[in-house]
This record gives structure tokens, C-alpha cells and sequence, in this order.
């Protein structure tokens, strides 16, 4: 009897950790299993051969928002080849509602909720070793009908084995790792708020497999914690191990800011530069609405130890704001972004709110006018306060912060260009109207064009001067691109002559077979360090293994 775990990913890098639980609790029974990952960038057609390929007698998806309506497509193609194989469905995307839903779907099982006590005793039943009514849990088709055997009680986390196994090839992928289940919170958009309690694993076990990960040297690990730091004995203990560990290794953590004790960020003070990456939900700086979807936290207690932790300058953080949530018009949407951009985050998300299936949020959703896409991901078309007009406004601001904000290689073009402007967000809801009046939205622009961008929107809009923009787009560009082959519009600013003159001066000390030399018409010393535009002469070294020297004063001597 073989069962194909089948994880359909949002990206390829990504790694499905429900398939590798369900492999690993029924690693010691006689039946053949087996994984199968591909992401919703593959063909359906492809992914539907190397499934029939594999001849399983049933096949278990792996539900998700993003994955979901490909599934249903793949059980129709699956069913038509060979009808005789069975379909399980497990995750979030079923687990709320399932009787109607595997009404829906050709498929012949739901696994409601935590799946892998209800799988183990499912292959039991496979391998005729359990009654199919004894299974909690578990939905299943059975002569025209659905039948559900009551819900499965929570299992202690310890009893969760280890999800990756020895041999396994890491290379290159984003590792997922849970090491508690649950949330301190009752957030109404969010599908967490619908278990009560938090569940952790042994503190000993958890620095056990993170050495696992360690020892692969695997690039990222993103705990799927809910709320990492909810439990300051945990928190403390995980964070201490991987701060005394010598390894490249990045871990992300989900951590809701205001709960940050003294202690923690006088211990994150010790971690290695980019060791820790955090995400924030801040979702909105408006208290009252913040109190609406059951945060009772204010933004300025959130805002106090975001500062507190970019002060430290060693831990990457991502901040999240949600657009649609109920009681949140344009005008308040729009101070939270300004809100949020004044703490200068490496990254700010704008995302829009999800009514998901089992969520209580959409219990409200008459009272607060909203009307939502009835297809996945079940996203915010228009409410009471906020009009689909507005929400595609919304949409254009989160494109250019996510093209150009988040991505850090623009950060002294957009330093000088926002000022330009009353707040950040009209700067980038401008840029966003740009963009999309070019047609850059409808096509795949190259990466120097990306820079191109700002000159044509400053001469076209702005209308601002731009000899100064320019010498900011050069040492932009010079900081992150190829330092041969720079297209014309961005120039160069020293001349031959003086270029020879500086390398003689500094050929003692300098190899300029790894640097590139450039002049800049203004002080980018002064721009980096207090935003003021000076014009004087000003030199610079490019590594071309990405490091930068100021060399202005080492010329003085001379």
C-alpha cells in the first residue's frame, strides 16, 4: 500500500513541513511512503504525470490558499486517469467547514485540524489494521455520504517527531521549524485565535534539531511559531543557544514587539550581525481599530521596542501592516504607513486582509460592510470605510515599496526624494501612479531600469534638479551593481586623467584590479550620515566583492 504526500509550494525554495509530520510519525509502520514537493509555478499537466507515475493507491494534499484551487484541478485530472485512487486533503484550507468541502471536491477524505495522530491511525485503516469509524478526526465519503468521526484532541507537542530526516538534501531551500503550537492571542483575521493555549516542545529537543540545521548549514530557518516570544523562559533559552553558536545560519522569528522584556533585548544585544531576522504584526497604528480585531496592545508600546531593537543594529526586521481591517478608512491606513516608515524597518509589508475560512473576522463581515473575494485567498474587495478604489491606490504604494523600499539598493535615491514630498506615503503612491501610467506594472522592466526610473519621474513629475538625484543614483547603483558595463544614463563623474592621478597616489595600498574608483559632485559622506546635500568632491572605492572605501581624505594628503 503506497500513500504520495503530495506539497504543491507558493515557491520553489520553499519546504513543506505537514508532509515531512505526517512521513515522519508513521516512520515505523510497514507502508510505502513517499514525498512528493512541487510548487504552483509547475504545470498541472507535469505535475499530474510524475504523480500517476509514482502509482500510489492514495494520494494526501497538503491545502494552503495559495495551492488550493490547482488541487481541486489535479483531483478532477487524477480521478479521470485512474479513478481507483483515493485522495486525502489535510491542512488549513480544509479544516474549517470540511464536510461541505470534501462535498465539493473529488476527493474521498478530509484529516480535520492537526493531522498526525488522525494519519497514523488512517494508514492503520489502509493496512486493515483499524476501523475507518474509529478514526477521530477524520471526514470521509461513504455511499453518497459524509460521515465525521468527532473532533481529535490536542496532542502534547513532545510526541511530535522530528520532521527532517538525516540524509535529507537542504541545499538552497528555506527550512521551516516549529517549535511551539499555538497563540497567546485571539486575533479575529487570523486562523491561530481558533486553538486556545500554546503548546511547546522540551527546550533540550528544540537546541538538539536547530544543531541539526546548524551542522547542513542551511541558509535560513523560519520558525512557524505564532508568537515566539510569548514565553520568556523559551524565548530566552532558544535565543541564547543560537547566539553562542558559530554558524552562517540565519533564523526568522514572528515576535510580537511589546512583549520584549530588558532582559531579552539586553541579551539580542549579543547576537552576531544578522544571526536573528524578526517579523512584527503591527498590522495598524490605530489603537481603536487595533482593538476591533482583538489586539489590545497600542502601537507607541509596539513602536517603543521596535526603536529599541533597531538601536542594536545587528537583527533584520520586517514590519507588517494590513490594509481592510474593519473600522480603517484611507486617511487612517495611510498615517499607520507613515507610522510605520518613520521607524525605518529594513522591510515594510503591505498586505490586505484575508477573510479565511474559519476565521471569526468573517462573522463581522456584514457589520463592517465588507465584500471579499468568494475564491481563494478570500481577499478584502471593499468595506464600509475603505472603497475598491482605494484598495487599488493601496496596491500601487505596496508595489513600490516592495520593489524599491524592501529591497535596500535604493535607499539614498528614495532618502532624497521623499523629502520632496509631505510624507512618505504620497511620495510613494506618486511613484506608484507613475509607474503604472508607463505601463511598468504590465511588464518586466531589467534592473537598471529600475534606477532609470527615478531619473524620468523626477525630470517628468518633480521636475527637481537633477545633477544632485543623479550623483545619488550612481553611488546607489555602484553599491549593489556590476561595476563594468554601467549604462549611460547613469555616467561617470571622474575623468581619466584624475582617475590615473588617484591610483598612483593610492596604487601602494590599493589593488584596482578589485576596486573601482568613482568621483561624486557632492559630500555622500554628509548625505549618509545627516541626509544634507553639500556640493563638493567627494571619492569613493566599489569593491568588486561588494565593499566600500572612502578614500576623500586619503587624497587630501597627497
Amino acid at each position: 500500500m503506497k500513500i504520495l504526500l503530495t506539497a504543491i509550494n507558493s515557491k520553489f525554495v520553499h519546504s513543506n513541513l505537514a508532509v515531512r509530520y505526517l512521513k515522519a510519525f508513521t516512520k515505523d509502520m510497514d507502508y510505502d511512503c513517499k514525498i512528493r514537493e512541487f510548487s504552483i509555478n509547475d504545470r498541472e499537466e507535469k505535475i499530474l504525470e510524475e504523480i500517476i507515475k509514482e502509482s500510489p493507491n492514495v494520494v494526501a494534499f497538503s491545502t494552503y490558499i495559495w495551492n488550493i484551487e490547482m488541487i481541486k484541478r489535479l483531483s478532477n485530472l487524477i480521478k479521470l486517469v485512474d479513478e481507483n485512487i483515493e485522495i486525502l486533503y489535510g491542512g488549513p484550507e480544509v479544516s474549517y467547514d470540511s464536510q461541505n468541502i470534501l462535498r465539493e471536491l473529488n476527493g474521498d477524505y478530509i484529516i480535520e485540524g492537526e493531522g498526525e495522530k488522525t494519519y497514523r491511525e488512517f494508514v492503520e485503516y489502509k493496512l486493515q489494521e483499524r476501523s475507518l469509524e474509529d478514526i477521530r478526526g477524520l471526514y470521509y465519503k461513504k455511499d453518497n455520504n459524509i460521515f465525521f468521526n468527532g473532533k481529535r484532541p490536542l496532542m502534547n507537542m513532545n510526541e511530535v517527531v522530528f520532521p527532517y530526516e538525516e540524509d535529507e538534501n537542504l541545499d538552497n531551500k528555506i527550512v521551516y521549524y516549529e517549535s511551539s503550537r499555538g497563540c497567546p492571542f485571539n486575533c479575529s483575521y487570523c486562523l491561530s485565535s481558533t486553538i486556545h493555549g500554546v503548546r511547546f516542545l522540551d527546550i533540550e529537543r528544540v537546541k538538539k534539531e536547530l544543531s541539526y540545521f546548524i551542522k547542513k548549514e542551511v541558509r535560513l530557518v523560519k520558525f512557524v511559531d505564532r508568537t515566539f516570544n510569548c514565553n520568556h523562559k523559551f524565548t530566552m533559552a532558544i535565543w541564547e543557544f543560537l547566539i553562542n553558536q558559530d554558524t552562517k545560519t540565519q533564523f526568522h522569528f514572528e515576535i510580537s514587539a511589546d512583549l520584549l522584556k530588558d532582559a531579552e533585548l539586553e541579551l539580542l544585544r549579543k547576537a552576531p550581525k544578522d544571526r536573528f531576522q524578526f517579523e512584527v504584526g503591527v498590522q495598524t497604528t490605530n489603537d481603536e481599530v487595533l482593538n476591533r480585531i482583538n489586539r489590545f496592545v497600542n502601537f507607541s508600546d509596539i513602536k517603543e521596542k521596535v526603536d529599541e531593537l533597531l538601536k542594536l543594529r545587528n537583527i533584520k526586521q520586517h514590519l507588517d501592516l494590513i490594509a481592510g481591517l474593519p473600522g480603517e478608512d484611507y486617511n487612517s491606513f495611510k498615517r499607520s504607513f507613515n507610522d510605520v516608515y518613520s521607524i525605518k524597518p529594513e522591510e515594510i509589508q503591505l498586505g490586505f486582509l484575508k477573510l479565511l475560512r474559519g476565521a471569526s473576522i468573517r462573522e463581522e463581515a456584514v457589520a463592517y460592510g465588507m465584500k471579499f473575494s468568494p475564491y481563494p485567498p478570500y481577499e478584502i474587495l471593499k468595506t464600509k470605510d475603505l472603497s475598491y478604489e482605494e484598495l487599488l491606490k493601496l496596491k500601487k504604494v505596496e508595489e513600490m515599496v516592495d520593489k524599491y523600499y524592501n529591497s535596500q539598493k535604493f535607499n539614498n535615491i528614495i532618502n532624497y526624494l521623499v523629502k520632496q514630498f509631505d510624507n512618505p506615503f504620497d511620495f510613494y503612491y506618486e511613484l506608484g501612479k507613475y509607474f503604472d501610467k508607463k505601463g511598468y506594472f504590465n511588464r518586466n522592466i531589467g534592473n537598471s531600469e529600475y534606477y532609470k526610473v527615478f531619473l524620468d519621474f523626477n525630470m517628468e513629475i518633480l521636475k527637481g534638479d537633477k545633477d544632485i538625484l543623479n550623483e545619488l543614483l550612481r553611488f546607489d547603483y555602484l553599491n549593489f551593481n556590476k561595476k563594468r558595463g554601467i549604462p549611460d544614463f547613469i555616467g561617470r563623474s571622474i575623468k581619466r586623467g584624475e582617475e590615473e592621478e588617484i591610483k598612483n597616489m593610492l596604487r601602494h595600498k590599493y589593488s584596482f584590479k578589485e576596486y573601482y574608483l568613482e568621483s561624486f559632485e557632492i559630500d555622500i559622506q554628509t548625505f549618509l550620515k545627516d541626509s544634507i546635500i553639500i556640493k563638493k568632491k567627494d571619492y569613493y572605492l566599489f569593491g568588486y566583492g561588494g565593499d566600500i572605501i572612502h578614500i576623500t581624505e586619503e587624497i587630501k594628503e597627497y
